[in-house]
């Protein structure tokens, strides 16, 4: 017979139970500690997860979180969140990705792991896979509902199929219904993939040419990345639309649906605090895992992969050709040697024309004076070009191409319309000795206006980012261009009368 006391104690526990389902209904974090005991909650757990709660209400359509590696990304946005929205909502239709098959494969299994436990039946009792322990409690197991790695689909408990979640490493093809839900989790293993311009580009394509065809207007897209180069797809997204950085929660109550909103947690706080981190600078983000002290002895093995990885800031900070930048100038000389105008047009399909009018000054240094940075198509910067070297008052013009440079030049000449002396060449030295050779000498000798960086910023990004190692820049106009210049401006080996 049970005691009053006994009596009082199950009420209490009923209730407390009652309570935390509450709770785990209607917030990520709740749901985690629920279906997951073991979850170790930290402080920017619970800001990470409040930010993915309005992810998974649908108040946001599009959503990017970088985080450092072993900080619990994955836990909360690809195990957690597609099964907490496919709670909510049994017709939603999720898609997970990541960097191959396997992976993603991973991340699907854990979901079905998630969803098959009598504790999310607790929770989401509409929500069933087939040929789990609840479905053979409710007599469902002739339910004929799909369910591999690939795919699994959600049913009712009347039987009817509902929504479901596809897996789909980077690359694979996305056939059949649009998609409500996308989550993409570092669709770049290691560094070794991220600063492959090959596999960059072939990411940007697929998720221009394959993965946007599946959307709908009230698609939700969420990226979630540990970093690793500039030119990610992130960095593609932040360089072509209209992208917001979250500094406090009221940002996302009512969002733009045609805005990214984008955190990145840092493993070291480099700023002020703010209302989401409130850390002095310096702090760690998890110091029971990965101490301040760990942390800067890894930025002391790899300086430029600590930024990426664990800053969420893959700029190149080390292996950079140019490390020392450019000198700058405030007023140009009044007297040049001679201007000159060096064009390196695009060859190929993905290149850029570059075309720089410079100036030699009586004190033997390279003024840049104008710049002409585009991957135009050759009807345009023909034009382009043209406009450079007659309003630069340009003496002579290179033009360096190996397909089709002499037509280039005699339609530049054409288009401008005034006397100009122009030659043209075939490059056939190695470009990438040349430019490697040359580097300290246009450190040394070559002058920028002093808001260069502001008048041409594709450029300059090109310039002050391209690396030593050849195979991880995608583009080497500009630096190839830039050499051009000093080779040809006759400063190389002290003799004017090259131009003469």
């Amino acid at each position: 017979m049970t005691t009053s006391v006994e009596y009082d104690i199950m009420k209490e526990l009923m209730e407390r139970e009652l309570e935390q389902r509450k709770k785990a209904t209607s917030s990520l974090l709740h749901f985690t500690e629920y279906t997951m005991p073991s979850y170790k909650t930290t402080w920017y757990h619970i800001i990470y997860s409040k930010i993915l709660d309005q992810f998974a209400k649908g108040n946001m359509r599009k959503l990017m979180i970088t985080m450092p590696p072993q900080h619990g990304k994955s836990e909360l946005s690809t195990r957690r969140l597609p099964a907490f929205m496919l709670g909510q909502n049994n017709k939603k239709r999720v898609c997970i990705s990541s960097y191959n098959a396997t992976k993603v494969r991973e991340f699907s299994k854990d979901v079905q792991r998630i969803i098959a436990d009598p504790l999310y039946f607790n929770l989401f009792p509409q929500s069933l896979i087939s040929n789990s322990e609840p479905t053979r409690n409710l007599h469902l197991q002739h339910i004929d509902a799909q369910r591999t790695l690939d795919r699994f689909e959600i049913f009712g408990q009347n039987g009817f199929k509902r929504g479901d979640l596809r897996a789909v490493g980077r690359g694979g093809a996305l056939t059949g219904n649009p998609v409500d839900v996308k989550i993409m989790d570092d669709l770049y293993k290691d560094y070794k993939e991220g600063n492959s311009p090959k596999i960059r580009l072939a990411v940007i394509d697929w998720y221009v040419s394959v993965v946007r065809t599946r959307f709908h207007n009230l698609s939700q897209e969420l990226i979630v990345f540990t970093r690793w180069h500039e030119e990610d797809l992130i960095g593609y997204l932040e360089k072509t639309e209209d992208v917001e950085l979250i500094h406090s929660l009221e940002q996302i109550l009512n969002p733009d649906p045609n805005k990214w909103y984008k955190i990145n947690f840092e493993a070291l706080k480099t700023n002020n605090a703010s209302e989401l981190d409130t850390r002095e600078i310096g702090g760690a983000l998890w110091e029971e895992m990965h101490s301040k002290e760990k942390l800067l002895n890894f930025r002391k093995l790899d300086a430029e992969k600590f930024e990426s990885l664990y800053q969420g800031d893959p700029q190149p900070m080390v292996g950079l050709l140019y490390q020392k930048g450019f000198k700058t100038y405030g007023k140009k000389p009044e007297y040049f040697r001679y201007i000159y105008n060096y064009t390196d047009t695009a060859d190929r399909g993905n290149d850029y024309l570059c075309s720089i009018n410079y100036g030699v000054g009586l004190d033997d240094n390279i003024y840049i004076l104008d710049v002409v940075y585009t991957d135009a198509p050759q009807e345009e910067t023909e034009k382009e070009v043209a406009d450079l070297v007659k309003r630069g008052w340009v003496n002579t013009a290179v033009i360096e191409s190996n397909n089709g440079g002499r037509a280039f030049a005699r339609n530049v000449d054409r288009i401008s319309g005034y006397r100009l002396a122009i030659e043209w060449f075939h490059q056939s030295d190695n470009k990438e000795a040349r430019i490697i050779s040359n580097s300290a000498d246009l450190q040394r000798c070559i002058y920028f206006p002093e808001r260069w960086q502001e008048m041409w910023p594709e450029f300059s990004k090109a310039l002050l980012r391209f690396k030593r190692n050849f195979s991880a820049n995608t583009h080497d106009d500009a630096a190839d261009t830039l050499t051009g210049v000093w080779e040809h401006s006759g400063l190389a080996d002290n003799n004017f009368a090259l131009w003469g």
